[in-house]
């Protein structure tokens, strides 16, 4: 019982912590795929839209984009869905690891320059520098989003 009341004070306190952090780049920690961009850099805008299909499934149009290293863009998002979806990029496994996070805490708010949640309707943009070429995803981590499809693909080329 001790053992029991002991977790649930621990989830209790670290809630404020995980809604708070920066979940998809970790505490201060140097992000492998990049950097919040400056807008006055950006080369190239990306739009991408958000929606669900008839059959179930959820994705993102397009589902595939490249990029240079160095290279500043625009990724313009529009949801067109009628339910809540998010567009968070990262390394895969660090998509995986805020995914099981997202599964624990399904509303939890995102202030990562990284990441964006939009309502249904709503359009969003992220400014991004990506310092460093390779393959990155992008992804929908609203519990059952990711599973209906809802996620893609980033290469960064080198120069």
């Amino acid at each position: 019982m001790k053992n029991y009341v002991l977790a649930l004070a621990i989830a209790a306190l670290a809630t404020p912590a995980l809604a708070s952090g920066n979940h998809a780049g970790g505490h201060g920690e140097k992000m492998a795929v990049g950097d919040p961009g400056d807008k006055a850099k950006v080369t190239q805008t990306i739009r991408v839209t958000m929606k669900e299909t008839d059959d179930g499934k959820m994705l993102f149009q397009p589902a595939v984009f490249k990029v240079r290293k160095d290279q500043t863009v625009k990724i313009s998002i529009k949801n067109a869905g009628q339910s809540d979806h998010e567009f968070v990029l990262d390394r895969e496994d660090k998509i995986m690891e805020h995914k099981k996070v997202m599964e624990n805490f399904p509303e939890m708010e995102h202030a990562d320059p990284n990441s964006i949640r939009l309502a249904a309707g709503e359009s969003g943009e992220i400014i991004w520098t990506f310092t460093t070429d390779g393959e990155f995803k992008f992804a929908c981590l609203i519990p059952g989003h990711f599973e209906a499809g809802m996620h893609g693909d980033v290469t960064v080329a080198a120069k």
